[in-house]
């Protein structure tokens, strides 16, 4: 169901980037559209769930701790750095012609804080070159900090840690009321998202515990289902971000019980796993389709000839998109992340972790 979850997130986030080319009239769906944001939060909440699952018990040592971090870096620095590149090339294309459409002046300098994976802890004051990345930094952040959710599960069980997480929610609060974030709340910041990426990650990581902790009792999938739908009903009805996230966690919690306790709840998804699991290439590569075919095929050629509709085209990188994603993580990014972790990446056990709370 997660994996579910993040494949539909990944596809509204997708065609959000994409109607900033489409003709007058796309800015109405653009709006409701910037109303789905939480659903970046859910991402690093089902992280923070899979990580935690996996890893609790494991993480004894600090050599335990490195091999966590080598494992992780392996599992999403390959198509970071990859995209990346592109960009680069894309950047250092634009300065040669002296593109004013492009800005690469601001995204060349961004580079080295790309390429160390932190330019989401506010190193710049807007996202650029490989913009969807900062999610990568930021959960290069998290799992930093992961320790911290391992000694307050250690220390003080389920207790321990939801009280580290409300600490952290009112020193974001805080520092939101000061004017940090240049979004104005940490639950819209980006090129400050690490700060927002680890509360969710810590939410996540007390869900999981919660699950595994076999206290509560859910069959059915539906349930899940129902918390998620009234969560997308109150983002676009610009609900307070409390109730929103409320309804997500609810939604996260009783759909992770579900697919534990009733195992056969989930069956009828599994005919789409081969797509939905790689819902986090949809959300890195679709930057790189998005330049190729909408900056430069869509906006300095096909718009003027008229020759086809913008909506009927969009569906042509959406397509190729899902398509390169799907072979990504199937051949790809496993090859790319053994050149740097020398074995199978521990991405690859996500799906068990669910299953032995």
């Amino acid at each position: 169901m997660f994996d579910c979850w993040r494949f539909i997130a990944a596809m509204l986030i997708m065609t959000y980037h994409f109607l900033f080319w489409g003709p007058a009239g796309s800015e109405i769906a653009i709006e409701y559209l910037f109303r789905l944001l939480p659903l970046l939060d859910m991402f690093f909440m089902i992280s923070g769930f899979f990580i935690t699952s996996r890893y609790t018990d494991s993480l004894q040592t600090v050599a335990d701790y490195t091999s966590f971090l080598r494992r992780r870096v392996a599992r999403l620095y390959p198509l970071h750095l990859l995209t990346t590149l592109f960009f680069v090339c894309a950047a250092v294309y634009g300065w040669s012609i002296n593109a004013p459409h492009y800005p690469w002046a601001l995204d060349l300098q961004s580079l080295p804080y790309h390429l160390l994976g932190i330019h989401a802890l506010g190193l710049t004051p807007d996202l650029a070159l490989n913009y969807v990345s900062w999610s990568v930094s930021a959960e290069f952040f998290s799992y930093a900090l992961f320790p911290v959710i391992v000694l307050a599960v250690r220390k003080r069980g389920i207790l321990g840690l939801s009280a580290v997480i409300v600490t952290y929610l009112v020193g974001l609060e805080w520092v939101s009321a000061m004017g940090v974030f240049p979004s104005g709340h940490w639950t819209s910041a980006d090129s400050f998202g690490a700060y927002r990426a680890f509360c969710d990650f810590m939410i996540g990581g007390l869900l999981a515990r919660i699950v595994a902790s076999e206290t509560l009792k859910v069959d059915t999938p539906y349930l899940g289902i129902a918390f998620m739908g009234l969560a997308v009903t109150c983002m676009l009805t610009l609900q307070p971000w409390y109730v929103i996230f409320a309804l997500l966690i609810l939604s996260l919690l009783t759909s992770s019980l579900a697919e534990v306790q009733n195992p056969r709840s989930t069956e009828a998804l599994a005919f789409a796993m081969p797509v939905t699991a790689a819902a986090f290439g949809i959300y890195i590569w679709h930057p790189v389709f998005e330049f190729i075919f909408l900056r430069a095929i869509w906006d300095r050629w096909l718009e003027t000839t008229g020759w086809i509709s913008f909506y009927v085209f969009m569906v042509l990188p959406m397509l190729i998109t899902i398509v390169v994603a799907v072979g990504s993580f199937r051949l790809l990014e496993p090859a790319m992340a053994k050149v740097i972790e020398g074995a199978r990446p521990a991405g690859s056990a996500r799906h068990r972790a669910v299953h032995a709370p």
